[in-house]
């Protein structure tokens, strides 16, 4: 089989040097350029046609997220975003994660080199999924519009919430449960965005290394009508609320008296995943049965797939992402395999599932009274 062909951008000699040892050493890879800076980069990419490219957050004489905007709009390829693992770093890596970028690394501070070497398997396995993912080219920027109710805008391109009638009358008890991975901060945002201010509370497990989760939470909580926040042991599970698990730590709930609470550990890493969906899913199995819903989104592996079918046959309803509108879809292809799904849809009919679903049994409950 032919190697994917990588294009390394950073500015410092180090990390690219770092970098394209790390993807030279594996049989099905290969580094055939390194770009200093995303001018070099341009040409580079127009001549060597690379499969992947690799992208440093900020560098001289053209900003990497400017660049990616670009890139994705004129000549889309799939990109593993290179982050500084700061606050900052992290605002810019949701920003790249909206225009199109497939995954990040978080690369630290400081002990750069032992830190990227460490991190050698994370890469390689990002660049792989990277290469197998559908990349879409970026619409034409938007005018940025007002969040909601949060302090962090959304960025240009990032349509406002469509209205969405509130549910009404509904049992406390149901809870939406979300898991995804690669691709999946822009789906399970167009899941929230798209939810009415009384939905119930989300639960949401997305594969994010720590320092990552509390910016994004805080920026989905700037664009949905629910609040989002990342999740804290012991916080009682409420509607209208989205608690999301901390990067590093499993999230799970459990049942305290007549409220659910988030449980938020640590512990070993489950399917090599910290947090894990597989956690949560069977937190909701076991503590929430027929009240839960469960949404599995795009994602590389199978983390949380056994889970999902041990939820359905607890009685939950559960929908997947459908391979069209996944940016890798691995865990929804698992989940579906293992018959964990009800409904499988495109991404953009899942908001309008769950709804449809809560009001149906809305019109039951009134139609038992």
């Amino acid at each position: 089989m032919a190697k994917t062909r990588v294009v390394v951008v950073d500015d410092s000699a180090l990390v690219r040097g770092l970098l394209a040892e790390i993807i030279n050493r594996q049989n099905d890879m290969e580094c055939v350029g390194a770009a200093s800076d995303p001018l070099v980069a341009r040409e580079m990419i127009r001549n060597l046609n690379p499969d992947v490219i690799t992208l440093d957050v900020e560098m001289p004489r053209m900003d990497g997220i400017d660049f990616l905007s670009k890139l994705m709009r004129l000549r889309p390829m799939p990109v593993v975003m290179v982050s500084t693992l700061t606050e900052r770093g992290a605002d810019v890596t949701l920003r790249a994660l909206e225009l199109g970028a497939v995954d990040f690394v978080a690369k630290p501070k400081i002990g750069v080199a032992d830190g990227l070497r460490q991190l050698a398997e994370d890469i390689t396995d990002k660049v792989r999924t990277a290469a197998r993912a559908h990349v879409r080219r970026l619409p034409p920027a938007a005018a940025p519009a007002p969040g909601s109710h949060g302090a962090l805008a959304p960025a240009a391109g990032v349509r406002p919430a469509a209205p969405v009638a509130a549910l009404g009358r509904l049992s406390t008890e149901k809870i939406i449960f979300i898991g995804a991975s690669t691709g999946g901060t822009e789906a399970t945002k167009e899941v929230l965005m798209n939810l009415p201010h009384d939905s119930p509370a989300v639960v949401i497990t997305q594969h994010m290394p720590p320092g990552f989760t509390k910016s994004y939470a805080a920026r989905l909580d700037g664009l949905c009508r629910i609040r989002v926040k990342e999740a804290v042991d012991g916080d009682r599970i409420l509607p209208g609320h989205a608690y999301i698990a901390p990067g590093g730590l499993h999230l799970s709930v459990e049942r305290s008296g007549a409220n659910y609470v988030a449980r938020v550990r640590d512990g070993e890493p489950v399917n090599r995943h910290k947090p894990s969906v597989e956690v949560l899913f069977d937190s909701a199995a076991k503590v929430v049965g027929p009240n839960a819903l469960g949404v599995m989104l795009t994602g590389m592996g199978a983390d949380g797939a056994r889970a999902m079918k041990t939820m359905r046959d607890a009685g939950s309803w559960n929908l997947c992402q459908d391979e069209a509108s996944c940016v890798v879809f691995g865990m929804p292809r698992e989940a579906i395999a293992h018959g964990a799904a009800h409904e499988v849809l495109p991404l953009q009919r899942i908001a309008p599932a769950l709804i449809d679903r809560l009001k149906s049994t809305v019109g039951a409950a009134i139609h038992r009274v």
